[in-house]
């Protein structure tokens, strides 16, 4: 950042020229993670949309930050993408320039930074808001932060979501989630948030068995980042559907 801002600051995000009016744009939807006794889950949707369109079917809005954390995006997908990859260059100079890898809330106070960067395009209606997630091997657990698009930072506990489809996948999670979720679960947990998102929010992309595109689902525990495979998101997402012929409105929390 610092080396950009001395030979080219125009082309920092805070920088960039406004523009006019408001700007169509793909935007990604749903984000949701949650936290299992040796890790954490990330996953989202593959659904862009641009106004009432679906501008994409099969966008990837989750990646590895580095080896042990992971950011979903949210927001205008351009923006969005252009920011991660900025922020993986920049934990990849720090740790060669420093011979260690920062820490987790390191890593979340310098995402909150360049968000806060974006704040005059966010102002024109090309927000990012993205959801970050990782191992923190000084706690050894897993950890999430989300942010608010002034790159106001909180730690969310147990499980969060960002994004368009947000509040159902919030309110899914919120029946189904335990502190003593598997692995195993935790994948199908999330899974679970993205069909109740889709569910109710056109912005957001359930599974398509037709054309085979499944929510990306990463885990990242004191092993590393892990994105499922395609077989293993198609496992998964089949088995949900599956059990949503019998129960559409999806598996029943205890009353008491």
């Amino acid at each position: 950042m610092d080396f950009l801002g001395s030979h080219s600051p125009e082309m920092l995000p805070g920088n960039r020229k406004l523009p006019e009016g408001i700007v169509e744009a793909p935007h990604g939807t749903t984000i949701v993670a949650a936290t299992f006794p040796g890790g954490v889950v990330l996953a989202g949707d593959r659904r862009a949309t641009m106004g009432n369109m679906i501008a994409q079917r099969d966008i990837e809005k989750v990646f590895p930050a580095d080896e042990y954390s992971a950011v979903g995006i949210a927001g205008t997908a351009g923006l969005a993408v252009e920011m991660v990859k900025l922020f993986q260059l920049e934990l990849e100079h720090f740790e060669k320039v420093e011979g260690a890898t920062l820490s987790l809330e390191g890593k979340a106070n310098r995402l909150s930074t360049m968000i806060r960067g974006n704040l005059g395009m966010a102002m024109q209606g090309l927000a990012v808001v993205p959801l970050f997630a990782g191992w923190d091997e000084g706690r050894e657990k897993g950890r999430i932060f989300s942010y608010d698009v002034t790159g106001g930072r909180s730690e969310e506990h147990g499980f969060a979501a960002t994004g368009s489809g947000s509040i159902f996948a919030r309110g899914s999670m919120k029946k189904l989630y335990r502190p003593d979720l598997t692995e195993e679960e935790a994948t199908t947990l999330v899974v679970q948030a993205l069909y109740d998102a889709a569910d109710d929010d056109s912005a957001t992309g359930g599974p398509d068995l037709a054309r085979r595109i499944f929510p990306i689902v990463t885990v990242i525990t004191d092993e590393g980042f892990r994105r499922l495979t395609e077989d293993e998101s198609s496992a998964l997402a089949r088995s949900v559907t599956e059990h949503r012929l019998e129960q559409p409105d999806g598996p029943r929390a205890a009353l008491l």
